[in-house]
């Protein structure tokens, strides 16, 4: 990957990790908000594949477990975007995906890495988590990322579209 192309993967995470963290706080639904750094990981991955997008999602997990006001353990929220990068990107199909196996991609890649967050919270013994709190926070989580995928996946899959090199013919 050139070096442009990753300045440019990087500054969509870090726009998409300070959106995030800074405005979508004031619309949290049950103190969840919605997760555009996996939204922006799930859009690399039906571009690009599991590799791209598992790398991704390792730097974009560690960039919001860094990020303030950060209350956990670093390195759950990369553990839970790896996988689901890797997940997504194996789904990933030659041909541009049909909006409704997008949000479904979305759904089931939400449902994944929050339940990896919240569980590797349990095997941690984080006192912040408990199961009936968990099962809420994935409801709600998976709902707020399915709502926004059609704001979010459609320019982040064109971005990284773009940033792909063409194939040549030979």
């Amino acid at each position: 990957m050139s070096f442009l192309r990753a300045l440019v993967a990087f500054a969509v995470v870090a726009l998409a990790v300070v959106l995030q963290v800074s405005l979508f706080p004031h619309f949290a639904w049950d103190g969840v908000v919605p997760n555009l750094a996996l939204l922006v990981v799930v859009g690399a991955a039906l571009v690009r594949g599991p590799q791209f997008a598992a790398t991704l999602g390792f730097v974009a997990g560690a960039v919001i477990d860094l990020a303030p006001p950060a209350d956990h353990v670093a390195g759950r929220w990369a553990l839970a975007l790896v996988v689901v990068g890797y997940l997504a990107g194996r789904v990933r199909q030659d041909a541009k995906p049909h909006a409704l196996a997008a949000v479904g991609t979305v759904a089931a890649a939400s449902f994944i890495g929050t339940s990896i967050f919240a569980l590797s919270g349990l095997i941690l013994s984080d006192p912040a988590v408990t199961v009936p709190d968990t099962l809420k926070v994935i409801l709600v989580a998976v709902v707020w990322d399915v709502l926004l995928t059609p704001f979010v996946l459609p320019p982040v899959m064109t971005l990284f579209r773009r940033l792909e090199p063409a194939e040549v013919a030979w």
